[in-house]
């Protein structure tokens, strides 16, 4: 099962939350180079001391804006949302259409370009996709329930997450979700591109 966060770790998640995004506005204003972490912890509203305690470095606590901050109920809210008679890869898609938002998207492709000037961003971009894996990971590991080894949950949690990669470095013309259709009229729809690369992965390419 899932377990609860307590009030001390909604707290300190919702800290790191706020220091993260002050980094990443500070990112888009002034550039990487353009800021130090004081400067994120004065417009977070909290001390270096505190912005110590989360992140290494401004690098880390940029990226990291990328990640949600979660309410303690929200995993059983995915859970639920999934249906019991889910395959594996039913319930991957299910939950990338879920979690994988127009906002997600914008930023990491924000961040993949940023880190074309700055290369030091790059090791905690892929820190979050990783962070996302992970998730994936333990939902299928969760639901399946023994019935499907420990490593078939992280194979196919990682298969799966290759389809990001495309839409992240804007590889492929693909409408992010909330788009709309008629700014972009030769792009397939998030949907669509979701139903295309899971329809290979069913068949095994």
């Amino acid at each position: 099962m899932m377990i609860k966060q307590s009030l001390r770790d909604l707290k300190k998640e919702a800290t790191a939350h706020a220091l993260a995004d002050a980094a990443y506005e500070l990112a888009l204003e002034r550039g990487l180079d353009g800021f130090v972490v004081d400067d994120i912890a004065q417009r977070a509203g909290y001390s270096r001391r505190t912005f110590a305690n989360h992140f290494s470095c401004k690098e880390e606590a940029v990226v990291m804006s990328t990640v949600a901050f979660k309410e303690n109920h929200e995993p059983e809210q995915l859970l639920a949302a999934i249906p019991a008679d889910a395959t594996p890869l039913d319930t991957l898609q299910h939950l990338l259409k879920m979690r994988l938002t127009a906002e997600l998207f914008r930023k990491l492709r924000t961040l993949v370009n940023m880190s074309k000037q700055a290369p030091t961003l790059e090791p905690y971009i892929l820190i979050v996709l990783r962070k996302l894996q992970f998730e994936a990971q333990s939902i299928l590991s969760e639901l399946s329930r023994g019935r499907h080894p420990e490593s078939y949950a992280h194979l196919l949690a990682g298969a799966t997450y290759g389809v990001m990669l495309p839409l992240i470095d804007g590889s492929l013309n693909v409408l992010l979700p909330g788009e709309p259709a008629a700014e972009f009229a030769e792009a397939m729809t998030f949907e669509q591109y979701l139903d295309t690369a899971f329809s290979y992965l069913r068949q095994g390419f």
